[in-house]
């Protein structure tokens, strides 16, 4: 029978936390896990990463997706900026795309110029007289609208805008419905998370809560997605639990916060774990489990003064150099960790 304990080995398992993901697997998972985000504030500029995943450097394979457009860039979730595979284009403009119902006079410039040739923000200043403080926020409306692309291919700053009709010119924006995209998406969210509910989806996808609790019906309408009192899982997976034995190996991970899991469990995450610092950095992910969080402040280095955790003090002890160590991970391991649990190190 399914319980807990094998829903979150299992997640673990396609989540890639278990055994690391070869090429072929890892873009399976990317795809699962889009939009693509980088590393939460130490990433600032760098291609998109499935932290801890890859048996090898996702962040130099992405580099390379980037350059040959096997990843685009657009605004997806909640109007932000992700990475997505271009054979998911039309579905992603499906569940994401803002119509632009009402342009105003810049939306309207600007277009004009991008369909005539394409643009870097510092020639339409240039063109229009306009404010780069102006020319950007218009910019990013008419990218959720999909009227134009932002090619950016490297690292470099001054990109070209292209009307986006131009660089896909065989994309189908009107392929699906939301109702029709959303579904799809959800069957691959359940895969890799085996166990969820509508607020987890709501969370990681920021759409309406109709319209997710809409397309979960129609799932298990369809025999996809089974209702069960854990949460919502796939119906192939049912039964695969019910002979699955595995469970959660011993590990401890420092999430994040553009991870996939800390995104679908944000609303209970931030709930949970309050504090008077300036910033949540990291979750911690111990056994599959979240279990607490380090604060500290972002600057240009990471500045980390606490580790918190949901653990009894005999626990905490025990798992306190595997935590130190996760927290290096990412914050590096020049920087001091200045308090674990209160005390001071």
């Amino acid at each position: 029978m399914a319980n807990m304990t094998s829903i979150t080995a299992l997640s673990m398992e396609r989540q890639h936390l278990t055994h690391k993901a070869s090429e072929a697997e890892y873009i399976a998972l990317y795809r699962d896990s889009q939009p693509g985000l980088n590393v939460y504030w130490n990433g600032f500029g760098d291609p998109p990463s499935l932290t801890y995943r890859a048996a090898f450097n996702d962040i130099e394979f992405n580099r390379r997706r980037q350059m040959t457009h096997a990843l685009i860039k657009g605004r997806f979730v909640g109007g932000n900026l992700g990475w997505i595979m271009p054979e998911d284009l039309e579905l992603f403009a499906a569940a994401f795309a803002k119509p632009l119902t009402r342009p105003t006079p810049r939306h309207e410039e600007l277009l004009a110029l991008i369909e005539r040739e394409p643009l870097t923000i510092q020639q339409m200043k240039e063109e229009t007289g306009m404010l780069v403080k102006e020319i950007t926020p218009a910019l990013h409306r008419l990218q959720e609208a999909f009227l134009i692309y932002e090619d950016q291919y490297d690292g470099e700053w001054d990109r070209g805008w292209h009307k986006f009709s131009d660089m896909f010119p065989d994309i189908t924006l009107e392929k699906y419905t939301r109702h029709e995209s959303l579904k799809i998406l959800l069957r691959r969210f359940a895969y890799r998370l085996v166990c969820f509910d509508a607020k987890m989806a709501k969370s990681f996808y920021k759409l309406p809560d109709k319209d997710i609790k809409t397309a979960i019906a129609a799932l298990v309408e369809d025999g996809i997605l089974a209702d069960t009192q854990y949460g919502y899982i796939l119906s192939e997976d049912v039964s695969l639990l019910k002979t699955y034995t595995a469970k959660p190996p011993k590990s401890v991970f420092a999430m994040h916060r553009n991870d996939m899991l800390v995104k679908a469990n944000e609303h209970w995450l931030k709930e949970r774990y309050t504090h008077s610092y300036p910033d949540t950095m990291y979750y911690m992910l111990i056994n599959g489990e979240f279990k607490g969080m380090v604060a500290g402040k972002f600057r240009y280095t990471p500045e980390v003064e606490d580790v918190m955790l949901d653990l009894a003090p005999e626990e905490a002890a025990a798992y306190k150099d595997e935590i130190l160590q996760a927290v290096h991970c990412l914050c590096g391991e020049n920087n001091e960790i200045r308090k674990y649990m209160g005390g001071t190190i």
